[in-house]
């Protein structure tokens, strides 16, 4: 039986004029025609005159067959050697396969801390959309380290939709979809409900042998956090025919996240979601109802301790004496100085540092507050 709203829900993604796809590597070896399929099923959805950008995963698979390998690198060198081999391998599939200009964008998560970065990479990308390209976007592992990685490609595909703008994205992976406890596809997830996400994290507890969990425990997470912005998810089989078509035509297929209340900006989703946070401010009982109800900056006299190495500017998490994380911003301080200033009032801030940056540790404007969902707590 579907939910109410469930078939308006998924009517409205017939709408989407700008569409994020990301399949993984396991959903790619999975059939030797997977990438032609794919690529085909993508010139479809540029016909119907919708953008397109593509989050491809495969470099390391495709560079480990290319040299012979049975086994995945264990060796940082040795793993980008492998992918940068593979890369290219991987780019020629899809263009042997695509009839349009295909635009290989290759990023770590360095280049999307640097707001500037940031902003120059999504205006390549639209570059790479107006003159027709299908872009193809993947990690670059041939220069990641661990502190410029970002995770997974489910990390960054809901990045790179927050980012371009898009309208919708469509996780493809080896399954139907997130499964409840009896196994069967959940249609639909709505991001702003407390019970929904209770459920969700409920499915997701189980291990498996497999390893197949923790692929969905990301996935989960990378829809929640583009939900966040205000961008639906649907999380489906690579295996179906016509999966694109199927969801952009508003059919029952996979799990559809759905966005509700207010989405976060632009900037404030940059700062929640994209930024890796540096350090921890841990503020008393006061700071937090202060903070959570009425919207105000985090002053320096409701810090108690701080934790991490960070400088004025850089991303910090802030939560309360018990370690509950509550929201996230920016720094107007370092490390040392917030150290410094802790429990301090506003006309001590100078003496104690010996300079005034500022009346707050984080203004409101560089603060995003979070609920438990949020974080999928």
């Amino acid at each position: 039986m579907k939910r109410s709203g469930e078939t308006r829900a998924r009517q409205s993604l017939k709408e989407s004029r700008k569409v994020v796809v990301k399949v993984g590597s396991r959903a790619l070896a999975s059939s030797p025609n997977r990438i032609r399929d794919l690529s085909g099923q993508l010139e479809q959805v540029r016909k119907s005159g919708r953008q397109v950008v593509l989050v491809s995963s495969g470099a390391v698979r495709m560079g480990m067959a290319r040299f012979g390998m049975e086994t995945r690198p264990n060796t940082m060198p040795e793993l980008q050697a492998v992918a940068a081999a593979g890369q290219s391998w991987l780019m020629r599939a899809y263009e042997d396969a695509l009839s349009c200009p295909v635009a290989q964008v290759l990023l770590t998560h360095s280049d999307l801390q640097d707001r500037e970065r940031y902003l120059n990479a999504r205006a390549a990308i639209d570059a790479a959309l107006a003159l027709d390209a299908l872009p193809i976007v993947n990690e670059n592992d041939v220069v990641s380290v661990e502190e410029m990685r970002f995770g997974d490609n489910d990390q960054l595909a809901a990045m790179l939709a927050t980012l371009v703008g898009a309208d919708l994205l469509i996780l493809l992976t080896d399954v139907k979809g997130l499964l409840d406890g009896d196994g069967n596809v959940v249609s639909m997830v709505r991001t702003g409900e407390e019970e929904d996400q209770e459920s969700v994290q409920q499915w997701l507890r189980p291990v498996t042998s497999d390893g197949g969990l923790g692929g969905m425990a990301s996935k989960v997470d990378a829809a929640r956090q583009a939900s966040m912005h205000g961008i639906p998810v649907v999380i489906a089989s690579a295996g179906e025919p016509t999966v694109l078509s199927k969801v952009l035509d508003g059919e029952d297929v996979g799990t559809l996240f759905l966005p509700e209340g207010t989405p976060l900006a632009s900037r404030k989703h940059w700062i929640a979601y994209t930024l890796k946070m540096r350090g921890t401010l841990f503020v008393d009982d006061g700071a937090v109802r202060a903070l959570t109800e009425n919207g105000t900056s985090l002053l320096p006299v409701g810090v108690r301790s701080v934790s991490g190495d960070f400088d004025s500017g850089d991303p910090v998490s802030i939560a309360d004496l018990g370690g509950r994380e509550i929201a996230r911003g920016l720094a107007r301080y370092s490390t040392r100085d917030v150290a410094r200033l802790a429990g301090a009032h506003s006309d001590e801030i100078e003496l104690r540092i010996g300079y005034f940056g500022g009346s707050e540790v984080v203004h409101r404007d560089d603060l995003v507050m979070f609920s438990p969902q949020d974080l999928g707590a």
